[in-house]
């Protein structure tokens, strides 16, 4: 019952748009036809390979191949992986019916993806969310084996919110859902944590002695999420975990 709105979505769009469909209706309905694909990697070329209405429209060079083919026909079977990530993708896509022009529009549904490149470990650069630095999985249906890196870390980044901000709602993270590089844990639990883009990021001295570090997993298998907090701090939260630790990025 969690998706049933995507299904209404095409109905809902022949409802507003004139008798014959605008093109940036009928890629955001293809969009939304890619939810039965199970693989987030096949996912993200199907939501490319919805665009084409929008880049023949705009007679732009067409998506490629394998992502028109999987948004013409999206296979289903098995349970679709990180909803969540998709939930937010779409709902940011079908945001950009605000936009008025069509290719303001069209580089606002690529900039929606970004979640999902992020999820996967692709490159999340400006020029890499439009569909053609992507090759499609080999088989298309697989994902593939090893993400590609960004070329380095971002730059470092400053909290310039307000010295309270954070205690008063959340604050838009600045890293969501990236995998760990790897961590090393100090004789008290306080820990040091490098990101797969190169990040790295240490336990506040004054945080460590209240929430020590207890992982067991492997380094890849926790998903790190880090946003503003008050008194221009940062916080660091493990995907599963219900608990903050004040951190600072050292690299």
């Amino acid at each position: 019952m969690r998706h049933i709105w995507w299904l209404l979505v095409p109905a809902i769009l022949s409802l507003a748009a004139p008798a014959e469909a605008r093109p940036r209706d009928d890629a955001l309905a293809g969009g939304f036809r890619c939810a039965a694909i199970a693989d987030s990697r096949a996912w993200l070329d199907c939501y490319y390979g919805a665009a084409q209405p929008m880049r023949a429209a705009l007679g732009l060079a067409p998506a490629l191949a394998a992502q028109v083919k999987l948004a013409a026909s999206p296979p289903s079977g098995g349970a679709p992986r990180d909803e969540a990530v998709r939930d937010e993708v779409m709902s940011a896509a079908a945001g950009c019916i605000r936009v008025t022009g069509d290719r303001p529009w069209l580089d606002c549904y690529y900039a929606a993806a970004m979640p999902m490149r992020v999820q996967l470990g692709l490159s999340t650069s400006q020029a890499a969310s439009r569909p053609a630095p992507i090759p499609p999985p080999q088989p298309v249906l697989v994902a593939s084996a090893q993400p590609v890196k960004p070329a380095g870390p971002p730059p470092m980044p400053r909290n310039t919110h307000g010295l309270f901000a954070g205690l008063f709602g959340d604050l838009k993270p600045i890293v969501r859902n990236m995998p760990m590089e790897s961590f090393v844990l100090d004789g008290k639990g306080a820990f040091t944590v490098t990101l797969v883009d190169g990040q790295v990021w240490e336990q506040s001295p004054e945080d460590e002695i209240y929430h020590p570090a207890r992982w067991r997993k492997a380094a890849s298998d926790m998903l790190v999420t880090i946003s503003p907090d008050a008194m221009h701090t940062f916080s660091l939260m493990v995907e599963g975990e219900n608990l903050y630790y004040k951190v600072h990025r050292i690299h």
